[in-house]
């Protein structure tokens, strides 16, 4: 009696599985070439319909005419939003003098120091800085707002197709904080408390720019 072929079955088996993979694969992938399996997705969590970002210098109100904590503020703010933008999404960012499809803008409102604890000798032993930013997320195609929350249409009074002419766009900015504390004793500054604050505001101000779930 001939014994069956244990490579054959291995072989069939395996080519069974794969059909299988195929079958629970293909009905996963997107028209744009992304796969999407329940909520899970490779698709980019930004709007593929935008390419570019113009971002002009922030505004910075902290500054006053003697200088002060907050100047440069700006400056460096802006290059960090710009580095994450060009780092973390699929936008390309313009100058102020080329095209483009959105304007993110930024105006400082406030960059402070409070002072936590201070040791027997009266000095401190601990402080914190607080950085303030208003940002303006605008399509410049359409003149809406992306960094406001959009409207559910589900919810209230129906929107007629194309919406309401009369109704300006919400333009109030969003305010966006930075909170962090330093400790003199361990070598920390108010300096690298603030670089510490721009790198976190640029990052929480492009995460804002990815599409909600």
């Amino acid at each position: 009696m001939k014994k069956p072929n244990s490579a054959c079955g291995s072989k069939s088996f395996l080519m069974v599985l794969f059909a299988s993979l195929i079958g629970f694969v293909c009905p996963a992938c997107m028209q744009d070439g992304h796969l999407k399996i329940f909520r899970y997705t490779t698709k980019t969590n930004f709007d593929s319909n935008i390419r570019t970002v113009r971002v002009p210098l922030f505004k910075n109100n902290t500054f006053t005419p003697g200088g002060g904590a907050g100047q440069g503020l700006e400056n460096e703010l802006t290059l960090a939003v710009i580095r994450e933008i060009e780092s973390k999404t699929p936008y390309k960012v313009v100058n102020g003098n080329t095209p483009a499809d959105t304007e993110l803008t930024g105006n400082i409102v406030n960059f402070s120091k409070n002072i936590i604890n201070r040791n027997q000798l009266n000095e401190i032993r601990e402080a914190e800085t607080n950085l303030a930013v208003q940002i303006v997320w605008k399509d410049l195609r359409t003149g809406d707002i992306l960094s406001r929350p959009k409207a559910d249409l589900n919810k209230g009074t129906p929107v007629a197709l194309g919406g309401n002419p009369n109704v300006q766009p919400d333009t109030t900015p969003v305010l966006v904080t930075s909170l962090t504390s330093f400790i003199p004793e361990l070598g920390q500054s108010i300096t690298s408390a603030r670089k510490t604050n721009v790198d976190v505001l640029a990052t929480q101000i492009v995460a804002m720019m990815e599409i909600p779930w």
